[in-house]
């Protein structure tokens, strides 16, 4: 098995900041194969029984790994490289997002053939790891706030518009429970969202 802190820890150091999510993708996959973790890492592997595709897949171990990379605007250069970060925003929907990840990683990991799955969330942006500031928001039950525990049948508020929902309607049902403890990651050289956190959980 893993241990994705350690492999965070080590992946901060040459990397603090990544261009994409694939960037991120294919950075984590190459410090895997550099640690000798999983000799033959698979990116966007093919899982025929589900019809999805997982971001990564160790075949030697037995674990699938999805990620997302979250970002708020940042322009900062590392060693002569420039790294020009969107706001991508709309973060009820993204966190739906990741806690669909989480609910497909589940079945992937009930099966004899997968030991184990981990979802990995890497931002900048402060409103994922900090409490809601009001309460009754339409995504209040998508909430990843640090120290938050995740389980059973999460959905939107009955005030979430068709527009928000579209394509998310389905709520997620979780079998496990899950407590969601941020991490450091790295702090990029200036900026206002220049810090970046992440949050990883282990499903089985």
């Amino acid at each position: 098995m893993i241990d994705v802190n350690e492999l965070m820890k080590g992946l901060a150091r040459d990397r603090p900041v990544f261009h994409s999510e694939a960037d991120f993708q294919h950075a984590l996959a190459w410090r895997i194969h550099a640690e000798r973790l999983d000799a033959s890492v698979r990116l966007e592997w093919p899982d025929a029984t589900e019809r999805i595709y997982v971001d990564l897949w160790l075949p030697t171990s037995e674990v699938a790994v999805e990620l997302k990379y979250l970002t708020r605007k940042l322009d900062v250069e590392r060693e002569g490289e420039r790294f020009a970060l969107r706001n991508q925003g709309a973060q009820d929907i993204r966190r739906y997002d990741f806690l669909k990840d989480i609910q497909r990683l589940e079945r992937l990991s009930s099966r004899t053939d997968v030991r184990a799955g981990f979802a990995i969330l890497l931002t900048n942006d402060p409103t994922y790891w900090n409490p809601p500031r009001r309460e009754g928001t339409v995504d209040a039950q998508f909430r990843l706030h640090d120290g938050r525990t995740i389980e059973g049948k999460l959905a939107w508020s009955e005030d979430a518009s068709p527009g928000t929902k579209k394509g998310r309607e389905d709520a997620i049902c979780l079998e496990g429970s899950y407590g969601l403890p941020w991490q450091e990651y790295a702090e990029a050289e200036d900026g206002p969202y220049r810090r970046f956190r992440y949050l990883a959980v282990q499903i089985r």
